[in-house]
């Protein structure tokens, strides 16, 4: 694939962060639109902002237009504030921006997930995931290609929790165990996001923790 238009939600996010430079890199891909609320903050010549308000996405509904939407976009509990809150950033948001992307035409989208997404989980976060990856395979685009990654290794993160997670698998590592969950950093991650659709058929595609650093 060549002279792709990419399209992201979530360029603000660790992983989204490192996803833009990647594709701007990528000559395969000559324009790459970020929705954002607020500057991004580079200037590149293949970079373009939109200025969205995700409560009302209809407002920008005629620039949701390229060959791959890459959907990053996603927030903790804490962050959010509420449940209700998470859901409606982590599963409406995404969903109705996805549906103005399938309906203008956009032939791929590739959703970052999570590990253990499942619509019966018992984990809020597990649920809301789980419920995002069947509702985005309703649209049924050529290619939907999921990502469900574990624990992220995000550069300069104040996440206590993430900290403490990835120190201790990195010690189980060490001495082989728990391999196949070891800590992925964004970096990789977002090279992985950026060469799945340019590598792999149309269909639906699932790329699991353990296949992710392998891809």
């Amino acid at each position: 694939m060549k002279n792709i238009r990419a399209l992201i939600i979530g360029a603000t996010g660790a992983t989204g962060k490192d996803l833009v430079n990647v594709l701007l890199q990528d000559c395969s891909y000559n324009e790459v639109v970020l929705f954002v609320r607020r500057p991004f903050g580079i200037v590149h010549p293949k970079l373009v902002e939109v200025f969205t308000d995700f409560d009302h996405q209809e407002k920008v509904a005629d620039q949701i237009r390229g060959d791959i939407l890459f959907s990053c976009l996603g927030t903790t509990l804490k962050a959010a504030g509420s449940k209700d809150n998470q859901w409606h950033i982590d599963y409406q948001v995404p969903l109705k921006f996805a549906q103005i992307a399938q309906s203008n035409g956009v032939q791929s989208l590739v959703l970052l997930s999570a590990y253990g997404a499942a619509t019966d989980s018992k984990i809020f976060y597990s649920r809301v995931k789980g419920a995002l990856e069947v509702a985005m395979e309703r649209l049924a685009f050529d290619q939907y290609i999921i990502f469900k990654p574990g624990s992220l290794v995000r550069k300069d993160s104040d996440r206590v929790a993430e900290h403490i997670i990835n120190a201790a698998f990195k010690f189980l590592n060490s001495f082989g165990i728990l391999k196949r969950f070891r800590p992925l950093p964004t970096a990789i991650l977002a090279a992985k996001l950026a060469k799945a659709p340019q590598t792999l058929s149309n269909g639906k595609h699932i790329v699991e923790l353990e296949k992710i650093f392998s891809f």
